[in-house]
């Protein structure tokens, strides 16, 4: 992952010559050459390549120590976002629980109310002693000749005397 140096130097051979009798000659020393200008590039001078190459491991290894902090942040986040949707569900399968829980006990108290009322059974009953009270009431106010206590609409006998009597038929 990390390069040591990618940019090869510029110039003549570092590696002097290794011959025993003769003095270097002056085409193996380097010249110095003036760099020359180009546009978005940076030339290294000779002379830094080996602080420069050292400076960019640096970078670089601080560059892979981000990075792998980057992705054990990134892990950890996912971890932390799993955590949450588990909670957040089980929050709401207890929500869930808790509204059935009410629901269940707002079913009961309605069937608890509905089991206090009478059946059909009772109410038939109560409908057929209403009917023979109110045929036995009514055969009572017409034997005791009370039907004239009966408001007048109901059937009971007017107060005045109608003005023709009513027609007999022959």
């Amino acid at each position: 992952m990390t390069e040591t140096s990618p940019a090869k130097p510029s110039g003549g051979d570092f590696i002097p010559a290794t011959s025993s009798s003769s003095p270097p000659s002056a085409a193996a020393t380097p010249v110095p050459v003036a760099p020359s200008p180009s546009v978005g590039r940076a030339e290294l001078p000779a002379s830094g390549a080996g602080h420069h190459a050292d400076q960019l491991a640096r970078i670089e290894d601080k560059t892979a120590r981000i990075e792998d902090k980057y992705a054990r942040s990134e892990a950890l986040l996912s971890r932390v976002e799993e955590k949450v949707e588990s909670a957040s569900a089980r929050m709401n399968d207890a929500a869930r629980q808790a509204d059935l829980s009410s629901l269940r006990s707002e079913v009961r108290t309605l069937s608890d109310r509905v089991g206090r009322l009478p059946g059909t059974g009772a109410l038939v009953l109560t409908a057929i002693i209403t009917a023979v009270l109110t045929v036995a009431l009514m055969v009572a106010v017409q034997r005791l000749n009370l039907d004239r206590m009966l408001p007048h609409g109901v059937g009971g006998q007017s107060q005045t005397a109608p003005a023709t009597p009513p027609a007999s038929n022959p």
